[in-house]
């Protein structure tokens, strides 16, 4: 299968203005997502080990089964990592960085971490690397690293975690000392393309450290492996050119064509260039010999360069030819210089015969720029300046998103069964993970939630992404949206791939509400995108009716739902007592499914008439789910919140009297249906009137004037009383997942015979629940912050500011809902903003993050944060949904 071949294509309207030259490049694609100038960007995983994927163990233990140490000289079957590595979007040809500080028994090719069993609070990346900047083509991005000048801890930082447990706080790189005395490399590498497949590189080396010292930089470029599994032998090529005054590799690809790769140190001193640069080759394939004793090996496997370098080894191809090379610059840098080498890649095509480091180069970089601040001052608007924290926070956030794409292939049919020149997977594969998802054939450029700790999509974080992403590209949000619906993805039965860990595992369905925000942002004008989308989520909402409706009374089980471990036990197993779990956000989240069904089915019937009708389906279907919420026993009066219940077998109720997000998901299920849309449609009027007068009881939610929600204004309050209470579930940073008060009062359950108990955890995972590397039980989520915030807009729109609330609870001070919204937007994003001490809450305070101006200014986007301090926890590059702080500031700026 070819590389995008097929790609859903999106549909833009021929006359949208484009005020930038970026936003021209965006729209040079047409209805092809792809487009020339997103031929190639940075869709380089930064860890392809420890995945599914590459896991053909008996035992199904992907950490263990192609390990850290490993990934140096085993080629991949599926995907490449790399640092600030780009590739196209096929990932046939791909160019990164490897460094080496003199001291490490290996080349720094790749970010190192903890797999899911060494961590004590799971897998966790032990590196320190930023995205600063990018534009959506690519044609401008910025990526920076910090490398120890000691030897990297790679041991203590295994042993230390492995002492700890899981109420100690994570070992961390900085915690090892290796960043003293700002010993240390500060690798700063940005692209800048010349034309879509001309990509002109700097990498600039920074001497942190108080005395000079010798670091090894080796750009390198490779072909990911297609030829080692019997399905093509047809083996690409890279070279060394002597022709040229620079060092020339020319690359061959029977599809991708002919590049050649030049480089140039920008000053060539000899106290700067300690040796002549080298061109190093090798092959990008298994060192068999080292990995399992085989007398059959390449001569010159994935690993040559790396022991070439390190130990002077003869694994390198004197004839200076491969499938993997590399230019070796060793270097001194004195105390506080900059090193910088030029490089430049570009297909055989784009070489113009002028010096390809001349004026023309550097005026790459400078047009580039200034297009890239043309383009992110029209993004923020007048009202947010280029260069104020909240604009650096929306660029960086935006930089984080771009960085974050990755090209992902997964044919699941040819993992279960294997490759001809590979050993058959084992018996137990068949009847094991991802089994019933053989249809499953991705290939394509995905959105990522981080591409170390989650190198996978997943289907919820990814609808998140593209309501930020449509600030930047609609089209691309637009393509992620309606590639997830289509039949190499979603399942025959109508469910979405979950992750590749699952993909059977159930997420929130809020794929219809990401379609609606994207439509909105994109201009409320692309019908062929949102109607294609509404045909594909008929079938994903009728699997869930169908599977997760058990006993079709409109209350849902679903599962987990994303949330972890936020109630007493684990919510996608079986539990013990036997019985089901009703769910207050399973049955919420699809009561808001069918709001924006309802939504979308009325648009589309602006148009054609004939969506009224299923638009009646929707609001009948959204009435019967809150009537059986509000009524069936998911409200609870002592409690003043929804909340979960359990029905034994027998017939037995207990209540989950638990304080969480799960009973906020109710509010996010709402609407308007005024007067001017019921004239608009008056066959769907006559219907909802026809409803109303004769199924009174059931057209409860549908009879409260022009509201639709399942939440009454009555309740409204009550529930928010709560939200807003800062001794439950406000923090200063937004909402808790779990109310504070679960800290002295733990929720105790018992289910035949077994506790489970629930209390307050406002930092990491305290138990190895899910894996134990996220804590839904006290920080602070920005999804489902998000979802809230949208929603208390839309009720104080309906309900108009004379519906007030006190906030927060207890302060004798009230506002209108619109007004509590902004406020907890504003806390969402105080996370990111300087406060009075000049210190971001969500970033660490030990030094060097505080005081040292390498690393003061940076924002990290963390996957959540402390429910009392703001800290930044868990993936620390989940640009994904927390890149929605992105969108918060744009509102924010668009209401003043």
């Amino acid at each position: 299968m070819e590389p995008n071949a097929s790609s859903p294509t999106v549909s833009s309207p021929a006359d949208r203005q484009h005020p930038t030259v970026e936003h021209e490049r965006i729209a040079a694609g047409g209805r092809r997502v792809a487009g020339p100038w997103k031929t190639w960007g940075p869709y380089v995983s930064e860890r392809a080990w420890g995945t599914v994927r590459e896991d053909y163990s008996e035992n199904g233990d992907a950490w263990r089964s192609f390990p850290f140490d490993h990934a140096r000289s085993r080629a991949y079957r599926w995907n490449e990592d790399g640092l600030a590595a780009v590739c196209d979007i096929g990932q046939r040809l791909c160019f990164g960085l490897a460094l080496w500080n003199g001291n490490d028994p290996i080349l720094k090719e790749r970010i190192f971490g903890l797999s899911g069993k060494e961590g004590n609070h799971a897998e966790d990346a032990k590196e320190e690397w930023t995205y600063l900047d990018a534009t959506p083509t690519g044609s401008l991005m910025r990526w920076r690293y910090r490398y120890p000048q000691a030897a990297f801890p790679y041991q203590e930082l295994r042993d230390e975690n492995a002492r700890r447990d899981h109420h100690d706080p994570e070992f961390e790189l900085v915690d090892t000392g290796v960043f003293d005395d700002s010993r240390y490399w500060i690798v700063t590498v940005d692209y800048a393309k010349a034309g879509p497949e001309d990509l002109c590189v700097r990498i600039s080396i920074t001497n942190a450290g108080p005395e000079t010292a010798t670091i090894d930089v080796l750009p390198s470029l490779w072909f990911r492996n297609t030829w080692s599994w019997g399905r093509d032998d047809r083996v690409p090529s890279l070279w060394a050119d002597d022709s040229a005054q620079d060092h020339l590799v020319r690359a061959e690809h029977h599809s991708l064509g002919r590049f050649q790769w030049l480089g140039r140190p920008a000053e060539a001193s000899a106290t700067t260039l300690l040796e002549p640069v080298e061109l190093l080759f090798c092959d990008n394939e298994s060192n068999e010999a080292l990995l399992w004793g085989a007398e059959d090996s390449p001569a010159y496997p994935k690993d040559g360069i790396g022991d070439h370098v390190v130990t002077g080894a003869a694994t390198i191809n004197p004839a200076r030819t491969g499938t993997k090379a590399a230019a070796h610059y060793r270097l001194r840098v004195e105390a506080g210089a900059t090193v910088v080498l030029q490089q430049r890649l570009r297909a055989e095509d784009a070489d113009d015969g002028a010096d390809p480091f001349g004026p023309g180069f550097a005026r790459t970089f400078t047009d580039r720029a200034t297009e890239a601040d043309q383009f992110f001052a029209n993004v923020l608007g007048p009202n947010v300046a280029l260069d104020s924290e909240r604009g650096r926070i929306v660029r960086q956030a935006m930089a984080g998103m771009v960085w974050t794409k990755q090209f992902y292939h997964f044919d699941v049919e040819r993992w279960l069964e294997g490759d001809p020149s590979s050993p058959p997977p084992p018996p137990s594969r068949q009847a094991g993970r991802n089994q019933q998802w053989s249809h499953l054939n991705n290939i394509d450029v995905i959105s990522m939630p981080d591409k170390w700790e989650y190198p996978w999509y997943a289907a919820w974080d990814l609808a998140f992404h593209c309501v930020t992403l449509a600030r930047i590209d609609p089209d691309f949000a637009k393509h992620q949206l309606t590639l997830l619906c289509r039949e190499w993805y979603m399942h025959p039965n109508g469910q979405l791939p979950a992750y590749e860990w699952a993909f059977g595992d159930v997420n929130p369905p809020v794929h219809a509400w990401a379609a609606l925000r994207v439509f909105e942002l994109d201009g409320g004008d692309d019908l062929d995108f949102l109607e294609s989308l509404f045909h594909k989520l008929l079938l994903n909402f009728t699997w869930w009716v169908n599977r997760k409706d058990a006993d079709g009374n409109n209350l849902f089980e679903g599962g987990f739902l994303g949330l972890d471990n936020i109630g007493p036990f684990n919510r996608s197993e079986e539990v013990p007592a036997g019985g089901a779990l009703e769910q207050s956000d399973g049955s919420a989240w699809m009561a808001m499914y069918c709001l924006n069904m309802l939504d979308i089915a009325l648009i589309l019937a602006d148009h054609r008439s004939v969506y009224e009708d299923v638009a009646t389906k929707f609001l009948e279907h959204f009435a019967g789910i809150a009537v059986a919420m509000n009524d069936g026993g998911l409200w609870d009066p002592a409690l003043g919140f929804y909340r979960d219940r359990f029905m034994a077998d027998d017939g037995t109720e207990v209540p989950i009297p638990v304080v969480s997000m799960v009973g906020l998901v109710p509010l996010f299920a709402v609407s308007d249906l005024t007067e001017e849309r019921l004239a608009r449609h008056p066959d769907f009027a006559k219907r909802v009137s026809w409803f109303r007068r004769n199924k009174p009881r059931q057209a409860a939610p549908v009879n409260a004037g022009r509201r639709l929600s399942i939440v009454d204004p009555d309740r409204l309050a009550t529930v928010l009383s709560a939200v807003l209470d800062e001794d439950q579930l406000l923090s200063p940073f937004g909402i808790r997942s779990l109310s504070k008060a679960h800290g002295h009062q733990p929720v105790v359950v018992d289910l035949g015979g077994r506790r489970h108990t629930l209390g307050y955890e406002p930092g990491e995972s305290q138990s190895g629940a899910f894996g134990g590397n996220s804590n839904w039980r006290g920080p602070v989520w920005f999804p489902l912050n998000f979802l809230a915030i949208e929603s208390l807009r839309r009720f104080g729109d309906i309900l108009g500011d004379e519906a007030t609330v006190e906030h927060p609870t207890g302060s004798g001070r009230t506002m209108p809902l619109a007004a509590v919204a902004d406020d907890l937007a504003e806390r969402l994003i105080g996370l990111f903003l300087p406060g009075a001490d000049g210190h971001r809450p969500a970033t660490p305070t030990p030094p060097p993050f505080a005081d040292d101006p390498w690393w003061a200014d940076e924002v990290r986007f963390n996957e959540y944060f402390h429910g009392d301090t703001g800290l930044g926890l868990g993936a620390g590059h989940q640009t994904g949904w927390t890149g929605l702080v992105a969108d918060l500031i744009l509102d924010r700026a668009t209401d003043d």
